[in-house]
């Protein structure tokens, strides 16, 4: 409930900045303007949404991340889950201030907040950004409610075949310092997905996508993904759609 309270004030607030940011805007200089360009309050959003089968049978997943702010200063939002024959099995959503630190990096500190598979709250510190060789990456350490400590690492790049066929490796872990039955999860490195997704940009807004990705749950999380009668690992395959706007 408190999440929501924070996310209804923030999109509330909006109307109330942009005004008073348009009229000192509209007094500058065109060179003024050049240089407080930042002042402006933008937005992009993007979503994923696919569905596919793995071993475990049908799969659909949604990923929805974006910001609204400044080019300094953003409120980031994000939300994904994944359904498995119709039943939801993860969702989270995240709530985060990003400030950016240098070029193409933010810091971000905020709250996550899990539904699926455990009702879980974190405190969530972290950084994204571009990583040389264009490497987009998202780090975060996150602290529950329970005070487990893990972390969560995603990296992924795009190699362009044509100026709209483009092909995006990517891969994500998760890092355990201990214990987390919320997570269902062991002390280490607690599971993993390498995946290659393949889109076309019919326009930068909307562009369909084949992706094929490979988890794997290691160590005592492997072992306790056995006990309650889940695969240590998966390989999936699904169609989608991507949506920027």
């Amino acid at each position: 409930m408190r999440i929501r309270t924070l996310l209804l004030a923030s999109c509330l607030a909006l109307p109330l900045v942009h005004p008073a940011l348009a009229e000192d805007m509209g007094a500058m200089s065109p060179e003024e303007m050049k240089q407080e360009h930042g002042g402006g309050i933008f937005h992009m959003f993007r979503l994923e949404t696919d569905a596919g089968t793995s071993k475990s049978g049908g799969i659909a997943s949604w990923d929805l991340k974006g910001w609204v702010g400044t080019d300094e200063d953003k409120l980031y939002l994000k939300t994904e889950g994944e359904h498995m024959d119709g039943k939801l099995e993860t969702a989270e959503t995240w709530a985060l201030y990003s400030r950016n630190i240098a070029t193409f990096w933010d810091a971000q500190a905020g709250v996550r907040y899990d539904f699926k598979p455990h009702s879980a709250t974190y405190l969530t510190l972290g950084f994204t950004g571009l990583a040389p060789y264009n490497f987009e990456t998202e780090a975060h350490l996150f602290i529950s409610d329970k005070g487990h400590v893990s972390a969560r690492l995603r990296e992924e790049n795009d190699f362009l075949l044509t100026q709209k066929l483009i092909l995006q490796p990517y891969g994500e872990f998760n890092l355990y310092l201990q214990d987390a039955p919320e997570n269902d999860a062991g002390a280490g490195i607690g599971e993993g997905k390498i995946g290659l997704q393949t889109r076309y940009e019919f326009t930068r807004e909307f562009a369909p996508y084949v992706d094929v990705h490979y988890g794997r749950k290691f160590g005592e999380t492997g072992s306790i993904a056995k006990t309650i009668g889940e695969d240590k690992e998966e390989l999936v395959g699904a169609v989608g759609v991507r949506l920027m706007f």
